[in-house]
């Protein structure tokens, strides 16, 4: 329980933090500081800290770690899916599920960036003060770490900024009080990436390993962490996005994504592309992580119990191997909904909460289960079937089977504190949980480490530094998804680089990452289309089915499952999930005494519910194309053209842009930038 004292010191000091701001500015919410106020603040050790937790304050907001970045932005990937599938996500403009389907429109209030340039403007007041200073230009030593941690934290806000919408208003510096410099249009994204790394780079050199210097645990910016920040910003620096050729034509510097692939290609002057120098960055990316890995002062290493990383956070505690590389430090009863709005779910009102638990903000599917080999020991912290509820006034779970709202198992209430439960319990309303949201563990570092050694060297070249190869990196982390010895350790995709994107979605379901990772990749539209083909053959049931590197005949996936109940970490019955038949077709009840039996996927042949569910399924995340043609797919299932007759009666398609991964730019945002900002990728009209 000790990582709660740290929460007490940023909310304690959060509003000396905030002495560092005065003036404002309609524009972006920025602030500018006060020039003697700054001198003050940053030539005293003490007053220079609380400058810095207030920055760090800024992460558990709503608007950043504490709600938006950690649930409700995850949006739509091929496993994640914020809201679930909608009956017509083109209508849903102004909400968090508008903006996961893609559809989102300039109008809509539930994506604004405010809050986050805040954090990158109080960060930048910081960077400044500080290298003014005469603490820092004579060589202290806690002042430096300070910078690094401002430089971390400033960089971490336009990251999240430029990779989230794209080109952005960027400056290194703060607003001046007259706002000369406030009013801005957008700075090219590679430009901003190119900053990024540069000032990451200086911080790394400022800043101690987790635990090598007073209160630095995985709640402040350390070397490890920053490392890894830098190796994630490189990756994203060389990697594919869509782009605006309207403003930024110069195409001397950006290859295009291939000609002819399906929702890639270029229209009304948006396209995907890259840097051509992208292996540049994948060269700064392979060397942070192998520098990561090889060092002999790194604390970090993989929790031997992948569980145990889940079972510790949502307790509370610190993960004693180091797992864990950064947390955002949310405070119990103060800020975080992670659990709450996703993980195992519990209704509410029946003795442990009004609001219940694990509610499907973020959800995922019977795909993502089935992509699971059985035996990774991943797959129920990924995917959790059960709800539990009270039925007959007797509490304890029960069996669920919509395959298309499976809920993300990284968080059980059953793992909290007591403190949290006898909060949740008086509560009437849903309280804040103050779950850390996990920033970036270990494992991210391996397998960012074996991408880009793959991608410049090869799978099986060593790299001195890390002592390791890229294959070697892989296997690492499915050695502890499978167990030391397992033939599954080996046993992946040939293609190297698509094991890499499976491992990805199978270690980090339901983390924020993997909607951004295809994003990157180039991969964003074919892996949700992907995800979309086989869920409508799943309920069709007619044909084979692929799910990443899997194939599943009609009859490997049972119509009918069989379970039996035992007392598990509740206290209460729940299913067992061991004895489950989800891989396998049975004649029947194996014993009826012990065994309950459930529909498996409500795939008894019912018409109107394959229909409806099949079309439900096409729409989801049609906003990120221009257009859809759903003709040869619908040619293979029974029920092919009910669907597609449903299917005409709703929009699909934006009209306007193929790959609209990045959101709209808030109208008000845009009406305050005294004309120097205007939104691409057709976000400025409605769909019709």
């Amino acid at each position: 329980m000790k990582k709660r004292l740290y929460n007490a010191i940023i909310l304690a000091t959060c509003s000396a933090a905030t002495l560092v701001m005065s003036g404002c500015s309609d524009f972006l919410d920025t602030e500018s500081p006060s020039e003697q106020t700054s001198q003050v603040i940053f030539e005293n050790e003490g007053m220079a800290r609380s400058a810095i937790m207030g920055i760090y304050s800024d992460l558990a907001g709503t608007y950043v770690y504490g709600q938006k970045m950690s649930v409700n932005w995850q949006g739509v990937s091929d496993i994640e899916l914020a809201s679930g599938y909608n009956s017509d996500p083109s209508k849903e403009l102004t909400s968090d599920t508008g903006a996961a389907n893609y559809y989102s429109d300039w109008y809509n209030h539930t994506v604004q960036w405010q809050y986050v340039f805040k954090m990158a403007e109080r960060a930048s007041t910081a960077v400044e003060g500080i290298r003014n200073s005469a603490a820092f230009n004579s060589g202290n030593a806690t002042m430096k770490r300070f910078l690094g941690e401002a430089l971390t934290l400033r960089s971490l806000a336009y990251f999240e900024l430029v990779r989230r919408w794209g080109d952005i208003p960027y400056k290194e510096g703060t607003s001046e009080s007259d706002l000369s410099n406030v009013y801005a249009g957008k700075t090219d994204r590679d430009e901003i990436y190119a900053a990024l790394v540069r000032d990451m780079q200086e911080a790394i050199e400022y800043l101690p390993w987790m635990g090598e210097v007073g209160d630095y645990t995985c709640e402040r910016i350390t070397k490890g962490f920053a490392k890894g920040l830098l190796a994630r910003i490189a990756l994203f620096a060389g990697g594919w996005s869509v782009r605006d050729g309207n403003q930024f034509p110069d195409d001397s510097n950006v290859e295009h994504y291939a000609a002819g692939t399906p929702g890639m290609g270029e229209i009304n002057g948006f396209y995907v592309g890259r840097v051509k120098n992208w292996k540049d960055y994948y060269e700064i990316a392979a060397q942070q992580c192998a520098e990561v890995i090889g060092s002999a002062d790194n604390p970090h290493h993989l929790d031997p119990d992948y569980g145990n990383i889940w079972k510790t956070v949502c307790h509370l505690d610190y993960n004693t191997s180091g797992e864990n590389l950064f947390e955002v430090a949310n405070g119990l009863g103060y800020s975080g909904d992670v659990g709450t709005l996703m993980g195992r779910e519990m209704t509410g009102n029946i003795g442990f909460g009004n609001t219940g638990w694990g509610a499907s903000y973020v959800a995922t599917n019977g795909y993502y289960f089935y992509s699971f080999t059985p035996t990774d020991k991943r797959r129920d912290y990924a995917c959790w079937w059960p709800l539990f509820t009270k039925e007959s006034n007797k509490l304890g779970e029960k069996m669920r089977n919509d395959m298309m709202n499976v809920h993300f198992g990284k968080w059980c209430y059953f793992w909290t504190c007591d403190a949290y439960r006898t909060l949740a319990q008086a509560a009437s309303g849903r309280p804040n949980t103050g779950i850390n949201w996990i920033l970036m563990r270990y494992s991210d570092i391996l397998l960012m480490f074996a991408e880009a050694r793959y991608a410049l060297h090869g799978a099986d070249s060593r790299d001195e530094v890390a002592r390791m190869s890229a294959r070697e990196a892989l296997e690492a982390v499915r050695e502890r998804a499978f167990g030391a010895g397992s033939a599954e350790v080996k046993n992946y995709d040939s293609d190297f680089f698509e094991a890499i994107v499976n491992e990805r979605a199978w270690e980090f379901g339901g983390e924020g990452i993997r909607k951004l990772d295809l994003v990157r990749w180039g991969l964003l539209d074919k892996k949700i289309e992907d995800m979309k083909e086989a869920m409508v053959k799943m309920y069709d049931g007619q044909s084979e089915v692929k799910i990443f590197d899997k194939t599943y005949q009609p009859n490997d996936i049972p119509t009918t499952i069989y379970y039996k109940m035992h007392t598990g970490v509740s206290g209460y019955p729940e299913v067992d999930i061991e004895s489950v038949n989800f891989y396998r077709q049975l004649n029947g009840n194996p014993d009826p005494d012990n065994y309950q039996e459930l529909t498996w996927f409500k795939r008894e042949n019912n018409e109107s519910d394959v229909v409806s569910r099949s079309v439900r399924i096409l729409l989801c995340a049609t906003g990120l194309r221009a257009q859809y043609d759903y003709s040869s797919l619908l040619g293979q299932l029974q029920y092919g053209s009910q669907i597609g007759e449903k299917l005409a009666t709703y929009t699909m398609g934006n009209k306007v842009c193929n790959y609209r991964h990045l959101f709209s730019i808030y109208y008000d945002d845009i009406y305050k930038s005294n004309g120097y900002l205007k939104n691409s990728y057709g976000y400025d009209h409605s769909v019709e």
